[in-house]
């Protein structure tokens, strides 16, 4: 009996680092973490994170992948940013506090839209394809958490990067990390065995890009 119990408690060790490293290994020359290196794209899609940590203080992932966003945005890497993340209640909503965000850091609201309906990543990328219309985006997050949005997207089939915002000290954000390994399983799950699909879909609602502001043409010399 002890014996078996070795086996499982083995095979599942080993599935659990063999979906890792295919996650991982499969997904990292898509993931920049240069603003100048990074292909660019017409939408980047924000994933949604608490404005605020378990403590009460304010949430360096989250700040990292807003300012991450609208550096990109500022630097032409991205014309438009695709806000997802969920919103349970009046008091926590995530889309509505990235937008706040992303507009105190010169984003122009015309220039983004919002998804309250990113419950998951799974949710917030097959949305991004299915409801806003895309077929390739940026994907602004924490590297260990964009190995599996990368790994998600390219599934789908959707032409993907992804660019790693700053994150926090690993001894700060172990729990976080642990968490990722088991989520990165069950991103194999469910795109291979389970064909989880989102909460909530809805009807279609094409991102419309705004034409970008034409350059100044040269005054013309005095003669």
């Amino acid at each position: 009996m002890l014996l078996i119990l070795i086996i499982v408690l083995a095979a599942l060790a080993g599935f659990v680092l063999a979906c890792n490293v295919w996650v991982i290994q499969s997904t990292r020359s898509a993931i920049y973490d240069s603003p100048t290196a990074i292909p660019a794209r017409d939408v980047g899609l924000v994933l949604g994170t608490s404005p605020w940590s378990r403590e009460g203080r304010a949430n360096a992932h989250f700040r990292g992948r807003v300012e991450s966003a609208a550096l990109l945005y500022k630097r032409g890497a991205l014309r438009h940013v695709l806000l997802s993340g969920a919103n349970p209640s009046d008091r926590y909503n995530e889309p509505r506090a990235m937008y706040q965000a992303l507009a105190d850091l010169g984003v122009d609201k015309a220039d983004m839209t919002l998804d309250f309906a990113g419950f998951r990543t799974l949710d917030s990328v097959v949305r991004a394809q299915q409801v806003f219309g895309l077929d390739g985006l940026t994907l602004v997050t924490q590297r260990f958490h964009a190995y599996r949005a990368v790994f998600i997207a390219r599934h789908l089939g959707l032409d993907a990067v992804a660019y790693a915002a700053p994150t926090i000290p690993r001894r700060r954000s172990r729990r976080t990390e642990i968490r990722e390994i088991l989520a990165r399983v069950k991103a194999v799950l469910d795109l291979f065995f389970l064909d989880k699909q989102p909460r909530f879909l809805g009807e279609r609602e094409d991102i419309e890009l705004r034409e970008p502001p034409a350059e100044d043409e040269p005054a013309d010399e005095q003669r």
